[in-house]
């Protein structure tokens, strides 16, 4: 190989390192051309699928719960149909009949000793309510359900040798429904005294068996249950 002149041998010795990285650069960029045109030509024929794009996830609206049916309106000659039309609290000696929307049917009495009220409800229609006199300290009225078993116009208390006039008997120990002097300071020996003309209306009305359900300060509205059925 010939010598190269002095002059070439600086400018060689200058310019060669520039060549070998400008064709170390053009040799990349050669092959970074070749791997695009590549994935180029794959992407034509179909060889690599491009990456699917994801669907938002939309939520599906939200499902409004439908309300729930009204409960059908109570029926039965056990249900309160319908009460009478009472000012305000029931005074002693004083009280209310109206049979006008009462129906033949069933007959049940109600006690409330809070309240100190009876009522008289006929097929579920309240068609009496008075003030009550009522027993207290030893000789306290029951709580309880209690058929009626015995039926006296004109009952005399064999224990306490006094009138008990359309009387209603519910307990064997004499604890009955009768009329009575319903006034202020008044008490019982745990009966339930009423006024004598209601006592003659409910005498009436009421039958053997009947049910007399005494409680202490359970009141009832329109549609309640007069009577609670009991579970099989």
């Amino acid at each position: 190989m010939p010598a190269l002149p002095p002059r070439w041998r600086k400018w060689s010795k200058r310019r060669l390192p520039l060549l070998l990285v400008g064709g170390a650069v053009a040799v990349l960029a050669a092959d970074l051309g070749l791997h695009v045109l590549k994935d180029m030509i794959g992407l034509v024929r179909g060889d690599r699928a491009p990456a699917a794009h994801a669907a938002p996830m939309i939520a599906a609206p939200a499902q409004v719960a439908a309300p729930p049916p009204a409960p059908a309106a109570a029926e039965g000659p056990f249900v309160v149909k319908s009460i009478l039309p009472i000012p305000g609290p029931i005074k002693f000696g004083q009280y209310y009949w109206d049979e006008s929307k009462g129906q033949p049917g069933p007959v049940v009495i109600t006690v409330d000793l809070a309240a100190r009220v009876l009522s008289v409800f006929e097929d579920g229609h309240e068609i009496g309510a008075t003030a009550i006199l009522k027993g207290y300290g030893d000789k306290p009225t029951p709580v309880g359900v209690f058929p009626i078993t015995q039926k006296d116009a004109a009952h005399i208390s064999s224990i306490f040798d006094v009138p008990m006039p359309w009387m209603l008997r519910l307990t064997n120990d004499g604890v009955s429904i009768h009329g009575s002097k319903v006034e202020r300071g008044y008490a019982t020996n745990g009966c339930i005294g009423v006024p004598d003309p209601f006592a003659r209306n409910l005498f009436r009305v009421a039958h053997l068996g009947d049910k007399v359900i005494i409680t202490d300060g359970k009141q009832l509205k329109l549609g309640d249950p007069i009577i609670t059925p009991s579970k099989s």
